[in-house]
Parts: C-alpha cells; sequence; structure tokens
C-alpha cells in the first residue's frame, strides 16, 4: 500500500535516476526519465506526491524521456491527476511520443490526461 505524502512539505524530494522536480516559470515540473514500471514507480511517486500535496498545484509531468511506461506508471499518473485535483489544481502531461499517446488512448485516459507537445512558453525567443 502506498502512503500518502507529508501534505505540508516544503522541499521537493531529492532527484534520483528517475525523477526529479524543478520550478519552471511558475510550474512545478516532475521531469520523469527511463523506464516507469512496477520498480521504479515508487521513485515517480515520492514526486508527484510532494508535488500535488499542497493546495492548487499546477503540476507539468514532462514524459518526453520516457522510453516506456506501463500500468505501474499509469496508476502513479493517476493518482497524481486525482490528488491535484482534489486539492484545486491540476497535473498535466507533456510529451508528443507516439508509444505515450497510444498508451493513454489505449487505456481511455486522452481526456483525463491530455498531453501537451511541450512545457508552456518553450520555443518562445
Amino acid at each position: 500500500m502506498i502512503a500518502d505524502a507529508d501534505d505540508h512539505a516544503s522541499e521537493p524530494p531529492a532527484a534520483n535516476p528517475h525523477a526529479r522536480t524543478l520550478l519552471v516559470d511558475g510550474f512545478v515540473v516532475v521531469e520523469v526519465v527511463g523506464e516507469i514500471d512496477l520498480a521504479t514507480a515508487e521513485f515517480v511517486l515520492e514526486h508527484l506526491d510532494a508535488a500535488t500535496g499542497r493546495p492548487s498545484p499546477d503540476v507539468l509531468v514532462d514524459l518526453r524521456n520516457v522510453e516506456f511506461i506501463d500500468c505501474s506508471g499509469l496508476r502513479v499518473l493517476c493518482r497524481g491527476e486525482t490528488r491535484a485535483r482534489e486539492r484545486g489544481g491540476r497535473l498535466r502531461l507533456v510529451s508528443d511520443a507516439p508509444h505515450i499517446l497510444r498508451l493513454l488512448r489505449g487505456a481511455g485516459l486522452m481526456k483525463r490526461l491530455p498531453p501537451l507537445p511541450a512545457l508552456p512558453g518553450e520555443g518562445r525567443t
């Protein structure tokens, strides 16, 4: 069973081999890399729980460097989206990778977690 993170934690967790938390243009960005599966989902979960644990979180989960994600990874993303929504905020994904889009479509999550192709403001001059 997964325990809830401390809702009052002010510091993001330390970066790990699969996730790190950044502040980019006013957004909390959880950057995820590599493979997200049963063995690694907890590393992502600690960052999402911290990012969604405060009131009105606006979280972007950057999946552009994710090579593989299974149902354990989807579970973690859905949990983060639910936590953000329950606190009056939102969680959005960032990815235009065909394998991520295919997985979201197949799982019926495109409406719940519609991905952005890039972080807001990227490509500005």
